[in-house]
């Protein structure tokens, strides 16, 4: 059962990663299509708003699914040998070191489109 959770729980953040990543052109493409389409700006705005808040909580879900993942039996321990699980931890902190700048300017870029008054 907590392999079958462990596996869950890394899908579910992967999951929600990519649906995040999702999220940020699409709201660049309609703020691009309301800018070209005035008409249909009251309409587009309030969709630009859904997928914002959606990428926020599929945001919420990644660091969540990222917390779980943390205290499962894949992650704690010293799975691939004493060397490379130093290795690994200090390669774990820089890529979330870096996902956590991009997820940061995604989000902030996502804002500026969506809030943009």
């Amino acid at each position: 059962m907590k392999k079958g959770f462990t596996i869950f729980i890394g899908f579910l953040h992967d999951f929600a990663a990519g649906c995040w990543a999702a999220s940020v052109p699409a709201v660049y493409w309609l703020d691009h299509v309301a800018a070209q389409r005035p008409e249909l700006k009251s309409v587009l705005d309030g969709l630009e708003r859904q997928f914002f808040w959606a990428g926020i909580a599929c945001v919420a879900v990644v660091l969540l699914a990222g917390m779980g993942r943390t205290f499962t039996y894949a992650y704690i321990g010293n799975v691939y040998g004493e060397d490379a699980e130093k290795l690994r931890k200090k390669m774990l902190i820089v890529k979330h070191v870096v996902l956590m700048l991009i997820f940061g300017t995604g989000i902030y870029w996502q804002y500026s489109m969506v809030f943009d008054r």
